[in-house]
């Protein structure tokens, strides 16, 4: 079973480390345990939960400021 990174699964859905930490806090992504690799804390993702972090994004994200240009478009 393979696990990622938080920086290798931002890489894999495409978006910053800056915004996948904010979906962490903000609770929109369920945020794996935290584990102790060489004494330091990491999140270690699983399959499942690079998948679950994928649907997220593809109901969710629109892109960088792409709720500011869609909103200019509509007035």
């Amino acid at each position: 079973m393979a696990t990622y990174s938080t920086a290798q699964v931002a890489e894999i859905l495409g978006i910053g480390t800056d915004t996948l930490h904010r979906w962490l806090k903000e609770k929109r992504v369920a945020a794996p345990k935290l584990t102790f690799v060489g004494g330091v804390k990491v999140r270690l993702w699983s399959e499942v939960d690079l998948d679950a972090a994928k649907q997220y994004k593809a109901e969710h994200y629109w892109g960088k400021g792409a709720r500011r240009r869609r909103a200019r478009r509509d007035k």
